[in-house]
């Protein structure tokens, strides 16, 4: 793993635009505007390093499904905040009929720098994004600058396939239905959806369109409708299981969730389960599970124990995206206990290349490795600054 500097193509934020990066740049807090889409320098790795990567990232995933189920076989879905005993069962419901549910994607955050084992950071299976610029604008880019090389990216093929081979598992006679949340203002999640819609549409697959706040309950018929008062059967979500079941909807939700065929029932993808591996105390207890594992970092839920008088620790909060409220502590850092449910997990800073940090999102498509997306920040917690930069296999 090396990191190699490059001039930039010319005209290359309408050429990233034009293939479906619609936000190169990211607004700073003193209104500038800076490279989100960096591609004055790339990453390259040899093949043997991709494929011990792939093998562990669909390791991690088997443990990971493995933990799930021991979640929800040992009754312990409250570590996760998941108290609500209407969600508890949903979420439980789903697991046990995972097999009847669509479930597409998810990105696991690996802490690599070449010369050691990989270390998971977080696995994000229900919401994850940085999607496109990972499966179509980085894939263009190499074709371009580096023709004959070769890329760890196979997420458009596995995508369209994935729906290919879930087509049955939806409801017959409607569109499947994407959505967004219209408060999303950078239009990164509409950028995504989007992406997902191309896909499904190249499987086959009837869509359309709907954000998730045009999203109306009819009372007559106790069914979601869209915006012209047709039934949705199926709905591809950006939004995140959390907030779904919490909002003014969730009853609505909860009432009507299809966990494996039901008429009058919404089939929402990703599925309920997904709540199981898209929160941070899941890295406490595949810890527990497979405790000094060589890809795993200590994890606690009970406070960092040995992590702050050693190593050092990361809190993070139980749920979040893009480092929000993360927070680092080094050892003989005094462990205040925060006020909302944390995961503490044992600091491992992110490999320093030429003063950017970086962290390697490894993407599963059903259930096997499918692409990477590398996005560098300049501290140690990657927020909604970060940006992402291309690679090649050489």
């Amino acid at each position: 793993m090396e990191r190699r500097t490059i001039e930039p193509r010319p005209g290359w934020q309408e050429t990233v635009e034009e293939q479906g990066l619609i936000y190169p740049l990211t607004r700073y807090p003193d209104n500038s505007l800076r490279p989100y889409w960096d591609e004055s320098a790339y990453y390259v790795f040899t093949l043997p390093e991709v494929e011990a990567l792939e093998e562990v990232v669909e390791e991690l995933h088997r443990m990971c499904l493995a933990a799930a189920a021991h979640i929800v076989g040992t009754d312990r879905l409250a570590d996760l905040g998941i108290t609500d005993p209407r969600v508890a069962r949903a979420v439980t419901e789903a697991w046990h009929r995972r097999a009847e549910l669509p479930s597409l994607y998810g990105r696991f955050d690996l802490r690599y720098d070449g010369t050691g084992p990989a270390k998971l950071l977080e696995y994000n299976a229900d919401t994850p994004t940085s999607l496109v610029e990972a499966a179509a604008p980085q894939w263009f880019w190499m074709e371009e600058r580096f023709p004959g090389a070769d890329q760890w990216n196979s997420l458009h093929e596995r995508l369209v396939a994935a729906w290919k081979n879930q087509a049955a598992l939806l409801p017959p006679g409607s569109p499947l239905y994407f959505a967004h949340s219209s408060a999303d203002e950078l239009g990164e999640d509409l950028m995504t959806v989007a992406y997902l819609k191309e896909t499904a549409e190249q499987a086959g697959l009837d869509t359309d369109w709907i954000s998730m706040e045009e999203i109306g309950w009819d009372r007559l018929s106790g069914r979601f409708v869209d915006n012209r008062l047709r039934f949705i059967r199926s709905c591809f979500k950006l939004y995140p299981w959390e907030w779904l079941t919490t909002d003014r909807f969730a009853p609505h939700v909860l009432d009507t969730l299809d966990n494996g065929g039901g008429t009058g029932t919404t089939l929402w993808i990703e599925p309920a389960w997904k709540m199981l591996l898209s929160n941070k105390a899941l890295l406490a207890v595949l810890w527990e599970l497979y405790p000094g594992h060589p890809n795993l970092l200590p994890a606690y839920l009970d406070g960092p124990r040995e992590l702050a008088s050693t190593t050092g620790w990361v809190s993070k909060p139980l749920l979040g995206r893009e480092g929000a409220g993360v927070t680092v502590h080094g050892p003989g850092t005094d462990p205040t206990p925060r006020p909302e449910p944390c995961c503490h997990q044992q600091l491992a800073p992110l490999p320093d290349f030429d003063g950017n940090h970086v962290v390697l999102g490894t993407w599963v498509v059903e259930n096997e490795a499918a692409g990477l997306g590398i996005r560098e920040s300049s501290g140690l917690v990657t927020d909604e600054y970060a940006r992402f930069l291309p690679h090649v296999i050489l």
